[in-house]
């Protein structure tokens, strides 16, 4: 079974999620822990969450995808905004123990100047301590475009991240805007390029993949999504990694410039897309 789904608005709660989910033929999605731009967290609702985890259970959903808020930069070259964004990171992992086995991944960070070795070394102390408490959630990192001073745009600066911090509960989520972008080709060489991710960090890393197509041609670094079969990737791209054999059970999440009803036809699509 393909589990596929799309960013859903977490205001109105996470049973409200699956509900949206299933109306739209999703059978996975991910949600931001809080505001996406700002760091506002909702107001937890246990209740709520232990019916969420009932549902997911009674309709065979995949895991979940978290998503971090973009303004959380544990690698920031002002230390205030870096212990705040790892005050961050520890409360929503606490947040996400109300939703068990689920994934929470994020953008690694930008080191703004101050070194990618620097960075790595802000990012795996800030990754250690929010680990601590054994919250049962495995984090991911994204992998992204090498835009500017981004980290995370090599599988190896993903790797030494996972090494420093040395844990289990770390793994990776792959995008395929962002990988295209960053110069891995998976429209001509899928295969290669999951054959270096794993020399690099091993395919049992790779926990879920957000799938993107392109605004930007081939390693230009920008990062601008696409709808499916709407850009520099293609449909066939999207046909071959819903169908390898060696990714294709990881939760598939859009993150494509839609509404509801552009996320149902794009399920649909890559819903025909399986052979």
């Amino acid at each position: 079974m393909k589990y596929i789904g799309c960013h859903l608005s977490a205001s109105a709660g996470n049973l409200a999620m699956v509900r949206t989910a299933e109306s739209i033929g999703a059978n996975t999605f991910a949600f931001f822990t809080r505001n996406p731009r700002g760091s506002k967290a909702k107001k937890e609702d246990p209740a709520d969450a232990a019916a969420a985890m009932a549902a997911l259970g009674e309709k065979g959903f995949g895991a979940l995808v978290a998503h971090g808020a973009y303004t959380m930069n544990l690698c920031t070259a002002d230390p205030d905004a870096r212990a705040f964004a790892r005050e961050v990171l520890c409360d929503d992992l606490r947040r996400m123990a109300a939703l068990p086995g689920q994934y929470y991944n994020f953008h690694p960070g930008s080191h703004v100047g101050q070194g990618v070795e620097a960075g790595i070394g802000y990012i795996a102390d800030a990754l250690k301590k929010a680990l601590e408490p054994g919250y049962p959630v495995t984090v991911l990192l994204e992998t992204m475009a090498g835009k500017g001073s981004e980290i995370g745009g090599r599988f190896e600066e993903l790797k030494a991240i996972i090494d420093a911090v040395g844990s289990d509960h770390v793994g990776v989520c792959l995008d395929t805007c962002h990988v295209y972008d960053g110069g891995y080709d998976i429209v001509k060489d899928l295969d290669g390029v999951l054959a270096e991710f794993d020399r690099v960090i091993g395919l049992d890393r790779l926990e879920a993949l957000h799938l993107n197509d392109s605004k930007n041609p081939f390693a230009s670094h920008k990062d601008r999504h696409a709808c499916i079969g709407q850009g520099s990737l293609g449909l066939d791209t999207f046909r071959a990694i819903i169908n390898h054999p060696l990714i294709g059970d990881r939760p598939m999440i859009l993150e494509t410039p839609n509404e509801l009803p552009g996320y149902r036809a794009e399920i649909e699509l890559l819903r025909s897309m399986e052979s």
